[in-house]
């Protein structure tokens, strides 16, 4: 069991039998009444989001989830097969179960599978990834006023907000949390 206190963005638990990621979570301490925590869950099973409120006082099971390294090898637009590094085991995900993270999967990257017994839930992606601007305008000197990002179209086709300095064919690091640049590779 786990304190509502201690929730984090990215913990698993375990509410009603479903499991759920937590994607947001904030603490609220209203003038009059008890404090509460207000969540924005993921279910792992059906990919839908949902808001969810907890008292401060209240413990929740865990998600007991077992984590495997994989490799993602191919999609063929309905489902993505991965294998399994140790077993060699080929796993099958559909597409809509892991729609997000296909904006940063690449051919023979790593990744782990998330798994509840024998169900496999959907895939967790390293904190950054390496992907390389595939288009993108050329940066003009001296046009910084304002914001100084530009949209680029990356290799995953994922389109990514960078600073005005990346050009074409630049390896880049791109946090996977949020999508957003984090330096040149």
């Amino acid at each position: 069991m786990i304190s509502v206190n201690a929730f984090e963005k990215g913990l698993t638990i375990e509410v009603a039998g479903e499991i759920y990621r937590i994607l947001e979570v904030e603490h609220v301490k209203p003038s009059k009444g008890s404090a509460f925590v207000q969540t924005k869950l993921q279910n792992l099973r059906t990919s839908e989001s949902q808001k969810m409120t907890f008292p401060v006082d209240e413990k929740v099971a865990k998600g007991q989830i077992i984590q495997r390294e994989v490799q993602y090898l191919y999609g063929n637009g309905s489902s993505h097969v991965f294998m399994d590094t140790e077993t060699y085991e080929q796993v099958e995900l559909p597409t809509k179960q892991i729609v997000v993270e296909l904006n940063y999967l690449l051919e023979n990257s790593l990744c782990q599978l998330m798994l509840v017994g024998t169900e496999t839930l959907g895939v967790i992606l390293p904190k950054t990834v390496e992907l390389t601007v595939k288009e993108t305008e050329p940066g003009i000197r001296g046009n910084t006023s304002g914001s100084s990002l530009k949209a680029a179209l990356m290799n995953t086709g994922f389109i990514a907000q960078v600073p005005f300095f990346v050009n074409t064919d630049d390896k880049l690091l791109i946090n996977t949390d949020d999508g957003s640049y984090v330096s040149r590779a």
